[in-house]
């Protein structure tokens, strides 16, 4: 059995109108999101990228239809980390996909379809392609072992011969990569074309719509993770693996066909031409440019993101460890002589364990998400304000002084909080609350910077579409560069998380290792970081 210390946890981790358009009004600046004295800085600066207008809003049916593809992203997104990875995790060329792909693929995917021009849109062509090859990287990855038997065989191998393993590992490995490059293609055009799609008063809204399907996903992918698929739905496969890989690649398909379908994207052939960076260095000459070019609220933001994954990341790959390490303390104190088999069907139970506490997680991060951004002083339009004003807040749930920036900075505390709380959790149940309250500021993540980011990026002329006289759209481009504040700190966080194992971790079978809750305190360290860098934010 392999180190459960590798187990790789699920990131648990981004029109046909409803309504006839009607001509945007002259601009005006929306200052209900900002604090007093940070709406009079806002009104005057200026961005080469970033314009304004007022646009009708749309419904929430409409939202819902734009943000579904996000559901089955995480759904595909939580069997890759789960199930397709763990396996190859000691393999020094596969931890590094991941940091890899988010850092080069994002910022290069949201460059070129800013650039693309094509008349199904700049945002679409990409989210389908990048699930074509999703799905083709899926299936061969669960059935690796049997396409590489069959290859071998026409040549007269054994299927169990070394040559045949080897062969199978090269061929799992390489299609992690791809695996991972394309899930990242679809995610960066998802998230772009969120944006593109979604009025710049109700960017928030969007994004939350977001953050609640990327939780259904969680929850689903969890729960079919837990059961023996194997046992109902043989018929698409021996394996867990297989079956998983199965209804993810048709869930993906499924709502990326709702959201293309039923969301009419601009005719990006109009307007005008498009210079295109053609060679990798000119890539990286476009890409430098338009991070010199970045709206000052989108720095700030980058630079949250950078400190705040830097804790996220040790959750993440070792909370399930944490809580198997809480449950097998009292037996290895016990026992403290376990033969080895013992020692790896105990931890085997403690890895079920741990990944129960992800299913209550996920159930956590979902109701955050659906209750906070009813609590949060939201963006509204002239009319809804109207609207507002006569029914007065007897039905809201809104707290005025909650802005989604403060929400944000509340977040950061309150996971450095729980984390640190690490030292008062003895017991299964209470780590797994610990875990379960951990899902509200993850709920925040994923949802509070995409909104502020968003919100800055469609402030543009015509929501961040270009248009003939406009400058070409940077949804793309801008959201890449944030995708590598992600991205890059999975390397440190991987460094760091080492060197504390290095210094602190037991023999394996060892009672009393604490290691895994100072990697996480290390998280939430970071976390506070964050949470000060957070108080620049809005602010210019």
């Amino acid at each position: 059995m392999e180190d459960p210390r590798s187990s790789h946890t699920p990131t648990p981790t981004p029109p046909l109108p409803f309504s006839a358009p009607t001509p945007p009004p002259e601009p005006s600046t929306n200052h209900s999101q900002l604090e007093p004295s940070e709406a009079h800085d806002r009104g005057n600066e200026q961005s080469p990228l970033l314009g304004e207008c007022r646009e009708e809003s749309k419904s929430s049916i409409y939202l819902f239809l734009l943000t579904v593809s996000m559901g089955g992203l995480q759904l595909a997104w939580s069997v890759e980390l789960s199930n397709g990875s763990p396996y190859l995790l000691g393999l020094a060329l596969v931890w590094i996909a991941g940091p890899l792909s988010g850092t080069l693929v994002q910022p290069y995917v949201g460059l070129k379809s800013d650039q693309f021009r094509s008349r199904f849109g700049r945002r679409r062509p990409f989210m389908v392609g990048g699930a074509l090859a999703t799905t083709l990287s899926f299936l061969v990855l669960a059935w690796a072992r049997e396409i590489v038997s069959c290859v071998l065989s026409i040549f007269g191998m054994a299927p169990d011969s070394h040559v045949a393993a080897k062969t199978a590992i090269i061929l799992a490995v390489t299609m992690i990569y791809i695996l991972d490059f394309s899930i990242n293609v679809v995610q960066a055009a998802i998230r772009a074309f969120i944006v593109d799609n979604a009025p710049q008063h109700q960017q928030d809204s969007a994004n939350a719509w977001a953050s609640r399907l990327s939780g259904v996903g969680n929850i689903v992918g969890y729960l079919f993770g837990y059961t023996n698929l194997p046992k109902y739905l043989w018929f698409f496969g021996n394996t867990q693996f297989k079956v998983l890989s199965i209804i993810a690649c048709v869930a993906l398909f499924l709502t990326l066909s709702v959201s293309c379908l039923s969301i009419q994207e601009a005719d990006s052939r109009r307007g005008d031409i498009i210079r295109e960076s053609g060679s990798v260095s000119g890539f990286f000459k476009d890409l430098i440019r338009s991070v010199r070019k970045l709206p000052p609220q989108v720095r700030k933001v980058c630079l949250v993101q950078l400190a705040a994954w830097i804790g996220w990341f040790p959750f993440l790959f070792y909370i399930t460890t944490y809580v198997g390490e809480i449950y097998v303390d009292p037996i290895f104190k016990k026992n403290p002589h376990l033969p080895s088999e013992d020692i790896d069907r105990t931890w085997e139970h403690a890895t079920r364990i741990g990944t129960f506490s992800l299913l209550i997680f996920s159930l956590t991060t979902f109701a955050a998400s659906v209750f906070l951004p009813l609590m949060v002083a939201q963006q509204t339009s002239p009319e809804q304000k109207l609207v507002k004003s006569k029914l007065g807040r007897v039905f809201s749930l809104e707290i005025p002084w909650l802005t989604l920036r403060r929400t944000w900075m509340l977040s950061h505390i309150l996971f450095f909080i729980l984390t640190w709380l690490t030292f008062a959790v003895s017991s299964v149940p209470g780590a797994t609350v610990l875990v379960a309250f951990i899902g509200i500021p993850w709920a925040v993540t994923n949802w509070a910077p995409f909104a502020l980011i968003a919100a800055e990026i469609s402030r543009e002329p015509n929501g961040g579409e270009a248009g003939p006289g406009n400058s070409p759209s940077q949804t793309g481009v801008v959201l890449g560069i944030h995708n590598v504040a992600i991205a890059a700190p999975q390397v440190i966080a991987t460094l760091v998380s080492s060197a504390i194992f290095k210094a602190l971790q037991k023999p394996r079978g060892s009672p009393g290792d604490d290691s895994v809750a100072w990697v996480l305190r290390f998280g939430g360290l970071a976390a506070l970081v964050a949470a000060l860098l957070t108080t620049q934010v809005e602010k210019s």
